[in-house]
């Protein structure tokens, strides 16, 4: 799993019962103890462990800031100090999630313990004058599953949020001469949301595999690939497609990129006499994605995916929107040349000849059939959105490449999003339900959620518990 680490800041207002506000945080904390949570405390700050001092509130900006925390979660013990709640969010700039748990009845002689919702109310309220974004996990108890499933959803969140503010792409050769849909704004996305772009001629890939050739990694690669993919190439060609993997994933490193966008056509053939599509899908299946046809908001969408997951063995894959099923009203066909990793394939899939291209290089293999979360980061003219949605797979005819065969809510509400824009006949797909979470994200990375589905209430749900 993904390492997640939250700040801790339980709260309280004195008016209300100050050891009932002590006896629901130290509750809490062991919550999250059984569910696994990763978080830094405030106990060694605080006197009765929960935030309501403004000294206080400095002493554990200050821890919070060094931990490097990736959310904070501000359990309402009883009503709550809204200011000092939001001064620490404010100063901090990182998710934030809201909760308190259910009040009891009141007192026979009808005093109130804690009134912690009536605290969330107000603390939201004040959220908004600090213009802070922030996650509300709905008035459950503890024991809830809505509880730990609002948890586990909020740490994605964080992971997401995390991934994005920190995102530089390897950018391997200018887009194709063709390709004017993947076209960016290489200065905007710096501006507007600190993605970073490290271009790299094609001559420094080529040197960097010439200068792994041979080298116990590229050998390592070639066999691992033997041994998990029916190899229809020459050795020497299946050598190009080791050393192409191991370049990448050195210059990736050298440049610090969490995500690659390479070319692939037709340059690179020109070069080293492979398509790309076997050892992206190498790197794919390592968790460093890596798409088609420089298309940098791809590689942005392939990183959100991937972060939203959590789980490091599920990856995500690069797919085109390419034709309607033939027989079902609302099916699809994604797929690509070969950039999916083996962890999606439903059989040994094939390292050979793609359908387009005279080249080898590619990989054939149909995907799982399952859940799928879908979705594509772009945008134009000033303004970037995320398109999401599900699908699952279903039975298809056979085609080359990597490919599934999907089945949509409503393909034509889809297809329309799609040419209206600001998207493209690219997007990547997930297995599993991360359309919450991404959705959730969006507030934080200041863009627009955009769901090809009509399930808005049913996603809000999902996330606030109710």
């Amino acid at each position: 799993m993904a390492k997640v680490v939250l700040g801790f800041a339980p709260t309280r207002r004195s008016i209300f019962s100050a050891p009932d506000a002590v006896k629901y945080a130290n509750l809490t904390r062991e919550r999250l103890k059984e569910l696994d949570v990763e978080f830094v405390d405030i106990d060694d700050i605080s006197e009765d462990g929960l935030l309501h001092d403004d000294n206080d509130r400095i002493k554990i900006e200050e821890k919070f800031r060094a931990a490097k925390v990736d959310g904070l979660f501000f359990p309402h013990g009883n009503f709550g100090t809204e200011y000092e709640v939001c001064r620490l969010a404010k100063a901090l700039n990182v998710p934030v999630l809201l909760w308190g748990p259910r009040d009891e009845r009141p007192e026979p002689n009808g005093v109130r313990l804690r009134d912690s919702q009536c605290g969330l109310f107000a603390t939201g309220k004040v959220l908004r004058r600090f213009r802070i974004p922030f996650t509300y996990l709905a008035n459950v108890r503890l024991n809830d599953p809505q509880f730990e499933a609002g948890i586990k959803n909020f740490l994605a969140v964080c992971n997401v949020v995390k991934a994005f503010r920190s995102t530089r792409i390897l950018q391997i050769g200018p887009r194709p001469f063709d390709f004017w849909s993947t076209m960016c704004n290489e200065g905007e996305l710096l501006e507007k949301f600190n993605i970073q772009l490290s271009p790299i001629p094609m001559p420094e890939l080529t040197a960097e595999i010439k200068k792994v050739k041979g080298t116990p990694a590229v050998e390592e690669t070639a066999a691992y690939c033997k041994s998990h993919f029916n190899v229809c190439i020459k050795d020497e060609e299946l050598a190009n497609v080791a050393a192409l993997k191991v370049a990448m994933r050195n210059l990736a490193d050298k440049y610090g990129c969490n995500a690659v966008a390479i070319q692939c056509w037709n340059a690179l053939q020109g070069e080293i006499g492979i398509m790309p599509c076997a050892a992206n899908s190498l790197l794919n299946d390592e968790g460093l994605p890596v798409v088609c046809e420089t298309d940098i908001h791809g590689a942005i969408t392939a990183i959100l995916a991937e972060a939203a997951r959590l789980d490091e063995t599920k990856h995500t894959f690069f797919a085109d929107w390419t034709v309607r099923h033939p027989d079902n009203e609302n099916g699809e066909l994604l797929q690509h040349c070969g950039p999916w990793p083996l962890s999606c394939a439903s059989c040994k899939p094939t390292i050979g000849y793609p359908l387009a291209f005279d080249h080898p290089g590619a990989v054939e293999a149909e995907a799982k059939k399952g859940d799928l979360t879908l979705m594509r980061f772009d945008g134009d003219n000033g303004e970037y959105s995320l398109l999401l949605g599900n699908a699952k797979g279903v039975e298809g005819p056979y085609t080359k490449g990597t490919y599934l065969w999907v089945e949509v809510e409503n393909l034509g509400r889809l297809e329309t999003k799609i040419v209206e824009g600001p998207y493209i006949h690219h997007c990547v797909g997930v297995y599993g339900d991360v359309v919450p979470v991404l959705y959730e994200a969006c507030k934080y990375i200041g863009i627009t959620p955009d769901l090809y589905d009509d399930i808005e209430e049913e996603v809000k749900a999902k996330i606030h518990g109710y």
